[in-house]
């Protein structure tokens, strides 16, 4: 790093330059991972915060994908996946979406009505008839608190309790218990005694799941697999997710440029110290250290003020601020430009000494 030290000192203009785009690239792709995380967030975390080991859903008959909004669940398929051997509890799950009003104000929520009976430890987790559990989204945007009453189609239910926010498909969730929510569906038209969705725990084998599947006409999946049913969360997270790795494509080829023009710049050097004994291998490993040192540094910029975005955006935007979001691709973006500073390494590698000689006149 002795030739590094005093380029960057002597070359401040150009690091700073340098690692300002480095730093604002890392914003960037920060802030959008950031962002599709909270997004995410929005579409799924009421199905993974239900605590299953794999969710099932009915098969559709045109061998598409399986999707919450046009699965239906039988009790009979209830009973027969709970017989199953290793199933320690079967939570049937009705899903749909409407709106709920006050006297005052009206908002859209998913409603969410569940079983508890079958599911060892999850009965506490079922509101009582007549009552319903709302996130507290739900409950700001109606202004309503413990006790009030709230009204969906007509039916009015007490607002049990409020809790932390969960959603589905970028709403947010009310939960009642299922013969509530079978009750809210009859009322507006869709009669039924079935579910949604089973949420199933337990570790039961393969043989045993494919014999319920074909028995039931259902699909089993697990969690992380199931989310992909969410028809708003399909479309939505493979758009962001090819945007955030067009980006890092992006910062490796920038970042490569940058470093390859300051290379070259530095090639009358190189051929100077390579006259005077220098081998590749330790010119190599300046230039790279030079970039670390710069990646490293502007990515650390970067980072902390997405940080101080994210924070100051989490209560405008759906923004996820975690490791994942901001520790990952930075670790991501500095390995993305030390592959991008080494293809620069190719006129230090064929630097020749009689250049800085003057052999070519």
């Amino acid at each position: 790093m002795f030739v590094a030290w005093r380029d960057m000192r002597f070359a401040t203009g150009r690091f700073v330059l340098i690692g300002a785009v480095v730093a604002l690239i890392t914003l960037l792709v920060g802030f959008l991972s950031g962002l599709t995380a909270g997004l995410a967030n929005q579409n799924i975390s009421a199905i993974t915060g239900l605590g299953a080991s794999s969710i099932v859903l009915a098969a559709p008959s045109d061998g598409e994908q399986a999707t919450f909004a046009d699965s239906a669940i039988d009790a009979d398929t209830a009973t027969t996946w709970a017989a199953i051997p290793g199933v320690d509890g079967v939570q049937e799950l009705g899903i749909s979406q409407t709106r709920m009003t006050t006297d005052d104000a009206r908002t859209s929520v998913a409603l969410f009505g569940i079983s508890g009976d079958a599911v060892p430890g999850r009965a506490a987790e079922v509101p009582a008839d007549g009552t319903a559990r709302l996130s507290r989204t739900a409950a700001e945007a109606l202004h309503v608190s413990r006790g009030d009453t709230v009204s969906i189609g007509g039916s009015e239910l007490e607002v049990g309790s409020v809790v932390d926010d969960q959603w589905y498909s970028h709403t947010p969730v009310v939960w009642t218990s299922l013969s509530e929510w079978r009750s809210l569906q009859a009322a507006q038209g869709s009669p039924g005694d079935g579910a949604t969705a089973l949420a199933i725990t337990g570790n039961p084998s393969a043989d045993a799941v494919t014999g319920a599947e074909q028995a039931t006409g259902t699909v089993s999946k697990d969690v992380l697999s199931s989310l992909l049913a969410i028809g708003s969360f399909r479309s939505e997270i493979g758009s962001l997710l090819l945007m955030v790795a067009m980006l890092f494509g992006i910062s490796a080829l920038v970042i490569g440029a940058f470093f390859t023009v300051w290379t070259m710049q530095r090639a009358g050097d190189v051929a100077i110290l390579k006259a005077l004994g220098a081998t590749t291998r330790r010119l190599s490993l300046d230039a790279l250290g030079q970039a670390l040192v710069l990646l490293v540094l502007g990515v650390g910029l970067g980072i902390g003020i997405t940080a101080a975005l994210g924070s100051a955006a989490g209560t405008a935007l759906p923004f996820v601020l975690s490791p994942l979001t901001t520790l990952v691709p930075g670790v991501i973006m500095i390995a993305l430009g030390l592959i991008g500073a080494a293809f620069a390494l190719r006129s230090i590698l064929s630097a020749d000494p009689l250049t800085a000689l003057g052999g070519n006149r």
